[in-house]
């Protein structure tokens, strides 16, 4: 598989995706529509989806997508595809508070193994380069020219003074009483797959989720916390979460890096 052409196609749709969801976002006002689960949807979740969906199948026209806006397209045979979130954070971004970000991912035999999380209005971009080590590139970014490129790596945590980050929300009752098991210096809120770099480039330590979410929420910020060091487990028994699943849902799951004793 070509990691390099692969790494060049995500960031170049991410960007550009990125700058048609920030044309909407700075517009003075945009519809918003509710789907058949009642979750929100915006014009810039259809025109991103639109341009990340169409790159993909032009660059590799051999790999399965699956969006949150196409979800019905894939086939869950498929051992390899790519899935994608045109816009994750879809409350965030109705509310102008910016913490949405574009996910695009590669999934093989149940891994997420290569992903991209741009956060436009934020002006952070997170990913795995050829390689497959994570890395962050700083602003401003252009498609056709790289900017200046860090390699990020989880935080050795203290586990007696651990920063934790949670979602703004979907901040539940049950995500506090398991943060209340460890030992906390800062609690931090944030929208969106942005928890996972957080963890990824050593700002944050731990993440719980104990609400639903689907596997292109996750994906892309999962692949970028692996290749930085980090683990992603399952709630219920502590084994990896894995993608693939019937109808791409999620079980409760903890994101940290890779030295926090798990509760």
């Amino acid at each position: 598989m070509n990691y390099t052409k692969i790494c060049e196609v995500f960031r170049s749709l991410a960007l550009t995706s990125g700058e048609v969801i920030m044309d909407i976002y700075n517009s003075s006002t945009f519809e918003v529509l509710l789907k058949s689960d009642d979750s929100p949807v915006t014009i810039a979740d259809k025109k991103a989806d639109k341009v990340i969906s169409k790159g993909l199948k032009k660059y590799f026209p051999e790999i399965p997508v699956i969006t949150e806006e196409q979800v019905k397209s894939h086939d869950l045979s498929a051992s390899v595809f790519f899935i994608v979130d045109p816009l994750d954070g879809t409350k965030e971004f109705i509310k102008r508070r910016g913490d949405f970000t574009v996910n695009i991912a590669l999934v093989a035999n149940g891994e997420p193994i290569r992903g991209i999380v741009y956060a436009p209005a934020r002006q952070r971009l997170f990913y795995t380069d050829e390689n497959g080590d994570a890395v962050e590139e700083m602003a401003y970014f252009s498609v056709s020219k790289m900017g200046l490129i860090k390699r990020i790596n989880t935080a050795f945590s203290d586990n007696t003074a651990l920063k934790v980050v949670a979602s703004k929300s979907h901040r539940d009752k049950k995500t506090d009483e398991y943060i209340s098991k460890y030992r906390c210096k800062e609690l931090v809120s944030a929208g969106s797959s942005l928890k996972f770099c957080l963890i990824a480039a050593g700002e944050a330590d731990l993440y719980p989720r104990f609400g639903p979410t689907m596997e292109w929420d996750t994906a892309a910020g999962h692949a970028v916390l692996s290749a930085a060091g980090g683990i992603v487990l399952q709630v219920e028994d502590k084994q990896p979460l894995k993608y693939g699943k019937p109808h791409y849902k999620n079980p409760f799951f903890i994101a940290s890096s890779r030295n926090v004793i798990l509760r």
